[in-house]
């Protein structure tokens, strides 16, 4: 995981040995630096605001004699990354849907096509079922050949049951039957699956804004690829716009040897990272660890 980044990333510390760096030397290690991110997906424009956060923090800096002057760099480093990825802030889900006091809680899921957000949405239906919580999915993905019948397997695997209708129904029409369903049978949450659509398709994105404006969701989630690269950062900003992004789930990150998605979204919309998909068993999803992301990384 991320191994490309933590690659670069180390070896050009490594290359730090002297005790205090010339401002040219200074300049040299950051087009470095900027090139390795911009390599592993981050942003150019989080790339360019790294660059001068560390900058003012190393301009001034002399390492003790004696020790590793890349440890202090890194250590730096480090902390300019914690201090951007803190700006997106962190959310135990679980225990902001339990401790919210609304049921059924309406989480309606967003992403373009090919993300794995309806795999996505039945693992979450694994964890939330296994906490305890009473779980309903609404197959509001009336398009595409094969939707329907996936979600109704998912949750036959997970053991939760699901609202859906026939294909080609107004997706606002069945995400507000399970809602309604949801409320009168005592579901605790309710997850909703939509179509997968291209951030840029004006109509599909209005379609989602009308499927918000009947049920009034509770949480949206952008559900991410972590191997999109930098269309990862566009897919972020332009749904976060049209319809609003409370919190971001990454796909595929055990594939992913870059990183710098992750890096991207969240300094970019600064909203949490809520987890990670690291496998296609319904329990592969991980609560999203900025320490362990960082350590990782580094």
């Amino acid at each position: 995981m991320f191994r490309n980044l933590k690659t670069g990333l180390n070896n050009l510390l490594g290359k730090i040995t002297k005790k205090k760096l010339s401002p040219e030397e200074i300049d040299s290690f950051f087009d470095d630096l900027q090139l390795i991110l911009l390599e592993n997906d981050v942003a150019y424009e989080v790339t360019e605001r790294i660059r001068e956060m560390l900058k003012t923090r190393l301009r001034d800096m002399e390492f003790p004699r004696f020790d590793d002057a890349g440890k202090f760099v890194k250590e730096a480093l480090y902390n300019v990354l914690d201090e951007i990825l803190s700006e997106a802030g962190a959310l135990d889900f679980v225990k902001h849907v339990k401790s919210s006091g609304v049921k059924p809680y309406k989480v309606m899921f967003l992403g373009v096509n090919g993300v794995g957000k309806t795999t996505t949405i039945a693992k979450m239906a694994y964890l939330f079922k296994n906490k305890g919580f009473k779980v309903l999915l609404a197959c509001a993905d009336t398009f595409r050949a094969g939707a329907i019948e996936q979600l109704q397997i998912h949750a036959s695997n997970v053991g939760v049951p699901v609202i859906s209708q026939e294909y080609g129904a107004d997706p606002a029409a069945v995400a507000f039957d399970a809602v309604e369903h949801a409320r009168s049978r005592g579901f605790d949450v309710v997850f909703i699956d939509t179509a997968g659509r291209q951030h840029s398709n004006v109509n599909l994105m209005e379609e989602l804004r009308k499927i918000a404006r009947v049920i009034e969701p509770d949480f949206n989630i952008l559900v991410v690829d972590s191997l999109a690269g930098n269309d990862a950062l566009t897919q972020a900003i332009e749904f976060n716009s049209s319809v609003g992004v409370d919190g971001v789930i990454f796909t595929k990150v055990d594939a992913d040897v870059k990183g710098g998605a992750i890096l991207s979204v969240a300094a970019s919309i600064k909203k949490p990272i809520l987890y990670i998909g690291v496998g296609q068993g319904y329990g592969d999803l991980r609560t999203f660890d900025k320490e362990e992301y960082l350590k990782n990384i580094l």
